[in-house]
């Protein structure tokens, strides 16, 4: 007997693309989010798979291509910031939760997983703090 493949979502259901204009709102949200975790230039250049140049140059209002890599880079940062909004009601758990060590992670934070500058590592935080949310 042959696998058969798993169906996640409706068969018929097609994503809609990121347009360039929402890429660009984006990059704006996550910019902005990136000051209230409070991190650095360089982590961020991981987070974003930019070189610290470039992204000092995007932070200071001149972005460049935002490709569909990077569309998937700020879909999961946006998405782990707005589980995290609906589990936490105070801000200051919300935003210093990126940096607060878990057992989850092996005694690590969700921002030393996410350092390790992959897609994946984005969207690992990502699906756990789904999880929480009771998203899945």
């Amino acid at each position: 007997m042959a696998l058969q493949p798993v169906t996640t979502c409706a068969p018929d259901f097609v994503p809609a693309k990121i347009t360039d204009e929402e890429g660009g709102a984006m990059l704006r949200a996550v910019l902005n989010l990136f000051g209230k975790w409070d991190i650095t230039d360089e982590e961020a250049a991981v987070l974003l798979d930019l070189p610290v140049r470039t992204y000092r140059r995007w932070k200071a209002g001149q972005p460049g291509r935002i490709n569909r890599d990077m569309k998937a880079r700020l879909s999961n940062l946006l998405g782990v910031h707005k589980a995290l909004r609906i589990i936490f009601s105070e801000p200051d758990r919300t935003y210093g939760w990126i940096k607060a060590r878990n057992t989850a992670f092996g005694d690590r934070s969700a921002l030393n997983i996410m350092l390790g500058g992959d897609l994946t590592d984005l969207m690992r935080v990502r699906r756990y703090v789904d999880a929480e949310r009771g998203a899945w």
